[in-house]
């Protein structure tokens, strides 16, 4: 039978359980069932989307706790969620557990909270009873601009800048969380919020006051959804809905349509995983995902490693849906202990997602799916996004002929093409930014160890960075620098120009900084379609620089493979990259580390 009213609906679904985590003396917790809902509602629990049942874990939880309770709508809801074939025109609330958020998007919602307190304080009233309802976590992560790259001293010198720029809205932050509480404010220089969200503030299942609770999150910047990497649910919103559940209101969804995108295979030696979500992102984009939650399961999951999973994540916007979650399972499990959580903690997401049937192996049956997509790992191959859109995916192969379909001027000149690559005037098709950066690539260990071997193997071969080029390196956090300085390939990054230049979102979002004077004029009097390649997730027209068109989305391996190169008027598979110092060709397949050169350094630190 049904509960109901709220003390009805709380004595049935609140239920005990018991933590024998040896840290935990035998803790006992308290969790909503699903369980018990399923056997009420007479529901197949098993054949759920880990989606439902993380929106009917919320319904269950918030329904009983909120004071407009209304026995008839909440039973109409949960039986619309469970229900594929219920009509699509109807709503519920969803209340996230915590809220992300990064500078640029965070200040104006602070902002409004100062001038609360001032109106409050206006009226002879405490204005410290205004904060976030909810805890509050934002990042200063998109200030930092490429102003200086190529050297030792850029970081010192675009962090200077950055300070000096901003230096009022800092100070208006570090009031904001000396005088707030439920807010949590990361300073510059510590990486982009969404790696910082995977390294330390994500805990999957939260412990409320004894509650156990899945982790859910909204965030003011899109790729929020990078978190679902880990099976928390998240994903990015406007900075009025932002503000609105900061301040303790949910959202109001709409009838969640959810796809299940079914992986099977294992991914080819030699590919990566920015291939596998450049992919992903024009097979989701061509279906149409757009507006509908993504869930990936299969076999092929396994094969997946926590920070690959984040990859295709993180590019759920590009491929237009508003999330794209994995589910909880042992990988999970083990980043956790990676990244130094608390054996508690840990166990505590182990006992919870067991219980609730939120935990997955690929040897149980999965969940039935109202749309169905399936993806084949092996047939993913070295591919690139581009010129203009991140779903525009092709393989490496062709890129050639791409460049020669969109470039507006004939680079065919005899004169110029028996010229060393080095001594060659500019030219449509030309590099003239390389960058690897964004949280989608430089949070993967695998490729940026696979372009630190890169980086290695072409110094140990003389092989230079085309001079033309303006290349930089913006780790998305502190633990990407220290792997890279812990297995000694960042040395050889610098000596091609790769220095770090900081920690943030740099390139992807327009914060390229300049290019040398000489080039800007080549470009503007020669109207020449010139490109930047780059390790990020959008490649807009014009956002990268004003003055590069063509802006190609790649593995960070392949970003210093066209910066040897100069420009993406190459076929890899039969022209070389340059000459080396004993005047021998060099094509990429001489210097691709190999998956065992890469698996031999993998060797990522945990977060301190």
């Amino acid at each position: 039978m049904i509960p109901i009213n709220k003390a009805a609906w709380q004595e049935r679904y609140l239920t005990r359980l018991i933590d024998n985590n040896k840290d935990n003396k035998g803790s006992i917790y308290y969790y909503w069932s699903l369980n018990k809902l399923a056997e009420d509602f007479q529901f197949n629990l098993d054949d759920l989307p880990f989606i439902t049942k993380i929106f009917l874990e919320n319904i269950l939880r918030n329904c009983s706790t909120n004071d407009t309770f209304n026995y008839q709508n909440v039973v109409k809801t949960i039986k619309n969620i469970v229900d594929s074939t219920s009509p699509t025109n109807f709503e519920f609330p969803f209340f996230p557990s915590r809220v992300l958020m990064q500078d640029y998007t965070g200040v104006p919602a602070l902002v409004d909270l100062a001038a609360m307190r001032d109106a409050i304080a206006d009226k002879d009233c405490d204005a410290t009873t205004i904060n976030p309802v909810y805890p509050v976590d934002l990042v200063i992560d998109h200030s930092i601009i490429a102003v200086q790259a190529g050297s030792s001293a850029a970081m010192t010198h675009n962090q200077q800048r950055e300070m000096e720029r901003n230096h009022e809205r800092y100070q208006f932050l570090k009031w904001a969380q000396a005088s707030f509480s439920n807010l949590t404010i990361f300073p510059p220089g510590r990486g982009i919020c969404h790696q910082i969200n995977l390294e330390y503030l994500a805990q999957v299942v939260r412990d409320e006051v004894n509650v156990l609770i899945p982790d859910t999150l909204i965030g003011t910047d899109s790729h929020t959804t990078m978190i679902n990497g880990l099976g928390i649910l998240g994903w990015g919103v406007g900075g009025i809905e932002a503000e609105a559940v900061m301040l303790g209101q949910p959202l109001s969804i709409s009838a969640p349509q959810i796809v299940g995108v079914k992986l099977l295979g294992k991914m080819q030696v030699g590919t990566t995983a920015t291939d596998l979500v450049l992919t992903i992102t024009q097979i989701l984009r061509n279906y149409g995902v757009v507006g509908k939650f993504v869930e990936f399961y299969g076999s092929g999951v396994s094969e997946l490693s926590s920070a690959d999973r984040a990859t295709v994540a993180n590019m759920a916007p590009e491929y237009g849906a508003i999330c794209g979650l994995f589910h909880i399972d042992s990988e999970v499990i083990e980043y956790l202990k990676l990244t130094n959580r608390s054996s508690a903690l840990v166990e505590r997401v182990h006992t919870y997602a067991l219980a609730q049937k939120l935990w997955n192996e690929d040897s149980k049956a999965h969940a039935t799916y109202p749309e169905n997509i399936i993806i084949d790992l092996n047939t993913i191959e070295p591919s690139v996004a581009g010129p203009k859109r991140p779903q525009d995916c092709f393989f490496l192969n062709v890129i050639k002929r791409k460049t020669r379909e969109v470039s507006e001027l004939d680079w065919h000149c005899p004169t110029r093409e028996s010229l060393p690559y080095r001594l060659r005037p500019l030219s449509c098709g030309d590099i003239v930014i390389a960058a690897i950066t964004s949280c989608t690539n430089t949070s993967n260990p695998k490729v940026m160890l696979q372009a630190g071997l890169l980086a290695k193997a072409a110094v140990e071969r003389g092989l230079k960075i085309n001079p033309n080029v303006k290349t930089s390196l913006a780790p998305d956090s502190q633990v990407v620098a220290r792997y890279l300085d812990s297995t000694g390939l960042q040395q050889y990054l610098d000596k091609l120009g790769f220095n770090c230049i900081g920690f943030g979102c740099t390139t992807c979002i327009g914060n390229s900084g300049p290019l040398d004077p000489d080039i800007e004029q080549q470009i503007s009097e020669g109207n020449l379609n010139v490109g930047a390649v780059l390790s990020g997730n959008r490649n807009f027209e014009g956002r990268i620089h004003p003055s590069v068109r063509l802006n190609w989305l790649m593995s960070p391996p392949l970003v210093i493979a066209f910066a040897l190169v100069g420009h993406t008027r190459i076929n890899f598979d039969n022209e070389s990259l340059d000459i080396d110092e004993n005047g021998q060709p060099t094509f990429l397949r001489d210097i691709w580390p190999n998956d065992y050169l890469v698996n031999k350094q993998y060797r990522p630190l945990s977060v301190e």
